[in-house]
């Protein structure tokens, strides 16, 4: 699935994973018949939220081990890094919103969440705080820019005022990928395509912080001032993570194959 670009047969461009859903991904896409009951989803909506994650990836030895470790139905769709954008994920997870907006029954309830396939994930993650976001939830990060810990400043009524974080403070949405989920409703309330380095108003921003990462070029679109962001885990004792931006290193190992799927950088 990893794209091979013209002229280099050595470097690899990532390719997108779109592991979509703790749920059979058929019973909830298009051509789904499928109905859950309509009475218990009412009075317990958030047990009945689909939770979409997008994953960037790319060919290396680790890759298979990591995603092993997610279990979870998937799709895999393989791309190119498009010419003038970043090459770290920028164009991919562009590719899994289009295929999000294209393919999932909007009707639906869902929230979509971008996660790494190296990062360590505590399974009350997803079921206390993803599933309960309503527009746009943000959280604390463990091991993340250079900090033990980022996350949003919450006010003693419930609102988002600052970013307690050490990389780039200044940014309007200081926050990691892995820190923030999006209800489905909003991404296609937006507008027609969001993107992560969109066209029109938003190339501004992005030109200005791309190199800062992709996440307040994203949130921006929505029109959004970070008072509105839900905050969780803010006023719980203790104040625990339940994301951690660890990353898989790099195996030193060589040797033959012996007919195994092993994936290679060469």
């Amino acid at each position: 699935l990893m794209v091979h670009p013209s002229g280099s047969s050595h470097r690899l461009l990532p390719a997108i994973v779109l592991i979509a859903i703790f749920i059979l991904l058929s019973n909830f896409f298009k051509k789904s018949q499928s109905r859950v009951n309509s009475e218990e989803e009412r009075r317990h909506p958030s047990a009945f939220t689909t939770i979409i994650v997008v994953t960037p990836t790319h060919k290396r030895p680790e890759r298979l081990a990591d995603m092993i470790r997610y279990g979870v139905p998937h799709v895999y769709l393989a791309t190119t890094s498009s010419a003038g954008m970043p090459s770290r994920g920028w164009t991919h997870r562009n590719v899994a919103l289009q295929y999000v907006r294209e393919n999932y029954d909007r009707n639906r309830s869902a929230v979509l969440y971008f996660a790494d396939d190296d990062n360590t994930y505590d399974i009350r993650l997803f079921n206390n705080y993803i599933r309960k976001v309503t527009r746009i939830g943000v959280w604390a990060v463990g091991l993340v820019g250079g900090a033990w810990v980022e996350a949003p400043h919450v006010s003693s009524g419930g609102k988002v005022i600052a970013w307690d974080v050490m990389f780039a403070p200044g940014r309007p949405f200081a926050t990691d990928m892995a820190g923030f989920a999006i209800n489905i409703r909003e991404l296609f309330r937006a507008r027609k395509y969001i993107l992560l380095f969109p066209s029109g108003a938003n190339v501004y921003i992005c030109a200005k912080t791309y190199k800062q990462g992709p996440e307040s070029c994203f949130l921006s679109q929505f029109g959004f001032k970070k008072e509105d962001l839900e905050p969780f885990g803010y006023n719980d004792y203790p104040k625990e993570i339940l994301v951690w931006h660890t990353r898989t290193s790099r195996s030193k190992t060589k040797g033959p194959k012996r007919g195994y799927a092993i994936e290679s950088n060469n």
